[in-house]
């Protein structure tokens, strides 16, 4: 397809920029949008404002071109409803509808980026491999009237998210209000959600009876980090030595772990005897599989679950590179609501990245994009490209279909200056030494749920 011609003098200037708008745009569909809202919105309706409103101007907090929601809500034009009924639209965002949102974008994001990762190699070759890890929502101000006076901190909220290792893109995550439940009890929709075929990388938070029993009888395979009190597996033969990694000395034993219902889930464990201290001052990390031995040696499984930091360094992107820490919206939706947006921006810059990568065949070069060149390249043109770009210029491409959407990233894609959107290894950080803090203080926060219903803090907690 042909580009408009102003479309095309922006390609030219910064082509990410452009890349990000065709991107979103289809990733965030106001139709789309306004459809997936009536089949997920519970008790929420939409009058004057449109859900898919909310969600542009959301969008654009998350992405760091406006400060804030308010500031966006000033920025946009007619906005038919006031700030503060904006405001009351995005705390009563249900859970749900973040989730669908979140998933739904990623179904129509994913036939695009396809074609950028056809030749790469799966982490994991004849499995679909799903790393899930918990994300607390960081502290919020306290401008809630429950919270004024609490001089601790305030938790709006967490999630538990879905990362696919072998595309880079966050594919689910299941929101949660109270940001004291366990990761282990907001897990259950998660599992109803897996399938066969699936492996799931996870710490030591997720090794449960019933999570792991629940994995094998749904014909899932596991990595799990082993916990000190559960599953508490019962062992079946001598722990036996396996070789070595990088990090340590690898041992395995048949273990039998008792599922949730009576049955006995026959996995093995696991050993690495490491070299040097974890973070925790750990020596033994153990790990629980039922990956056929036949097919998966236990030093291949040991270096499988070492990928399981490729979830915590999305999530440092996340928080550095995108406003996923929107710190003004205390109410836990509003904040979850941020948090799922931040999500979406997030596979959006990943389409980006690996469109880049596919044009100039980075993999064959050894150049690694930085997400935060990326996203700093498209905040300081996207305003005026919006302002230079009549948006009748963009309505021709909400018809593209995926694959010819896909072909123009790809030719926008060209015209991007890798290495200067390269990431640039740094040594390792000095140790700063924090002034003391006493270990009650430093450690007390409340959840924002529990304290909006009570009404006030537990200064007991």
């Amino acid at each position: 397809m042909m580009m408009n011609a102003v479309v095309s003098h922006c390609a030219k200037i910064s082509p990410l920029t452009v890349m990000a708008r065709l991107a979103l745009q289809r990733a965030l569909d106001p139709a789309w949008v306004d459809a997936l809202f009536e089949r997920e919105r519970g008790a929420q309706y939409q009058r004057e404002l449109l859900f898919s409103t909310t969600v542009e101007l959301m969008s654009v907090v998350a992405v760091g071109l406006r400060p804030s929601l308010h500031a966006a809500a000033q920025a946009y034009p007619d906005l038919p409803v006031s700030v503060q009924a904006l405001y009351d639209k995005v705390k009563h965002t249900e859970p749900n509808l973040v989730r669908a949102l979140v998933t739904g974008s990623v179904e129509r994001l994913g036939d695009v980026i396809t074609p950028f990762l056809q030749g790469n190699a799966p982490l994991v070759p004849g499995y679909r491999t799903r790393i899930v890890d918990g994300n607390h929502l960081p502290a919020s101000e306290k401008r809630l009237k429950p919270l004024r006076a609490f001089r601790g901190a305030a938790m709006p909220g967490q999630s538990l998210v879905v990362y696919d290792p072998d595309s880079g893109l966050v594919v689910d995550m299941e929101p949660c209000e109270d940001a004291h439940s366990q990761e282990r009890a907001v897990m259950p929709p998660l599992l109803e959600r897996s399938h066969p075929g699936d492996l799931w990388i996870a710490d030591r938070n997720f090794s449960t009876r019933m999570i792991l029993s629940e994995w094998d009888r749904r014909g899932c395979a596991f990595i799990v980090r082993e916990h000190g009190r559960t599953p508490n597996p019962a062992p079946l033969d001598e722990l036996t030595y396996r070789g070595r990694i990088a990090t340590g000395a690898v041992f395995e034993q048949c273990v039998a772990i008792p599922g949730a219902t009576g049955q006995k889930v026959a996995s093995r464990r696991i050993e690495l005897q490491l070299y040097k201290p974890t973070d925790d001052g750990e020596m033994i990390l153990r790990l629980l599989t039922n990956l056929p031995k036949e097919h998966f040696s236990a030093r291949a499984i040991a270096r499988l679950y070492s990928k399981r930091w490729r979830i915590e360094t999305m999530f440092q992107r996340l928080e550095s590179v995108l406003h996923s820490e929107v710190k003004t919206l205390g109410h836990p939706r509003a904040a979850l609501f941020a948090f799922g947006i931040a999500i979406l921006a997030y596979n959006v810059l990943t389409v980006l990245q690996c469109a880049v990568s596919a044009a100039h065949d980075l993999v064959a070069s050894g150049i690694e994009l930085s997400p935060f060149y990326v996203a700093v390249e498209v905040r300081a043109h996207y305003a005026g490209m919006v302002m230079a770009v009549p948006t009748k210029a963009w309505q021709r491409y909400d018809a593209m279909c995926a694959s010819e959407l896909s072909k123009l990233l790809l030719q926008i894609a060209a015209y991007a200056k890798p290495k200067t959107l390269r990431k640039h290894p740094r040594g390792p950080k000095k140790t700063v030494k924090k002034g003391y803090v006493a270990g009650a203080v430093a450690r007390r926060h409340v959840s924002t749920a529990r304290v909006l219903k009570d009404g006030a803090v537990n200064v007991h907690l």
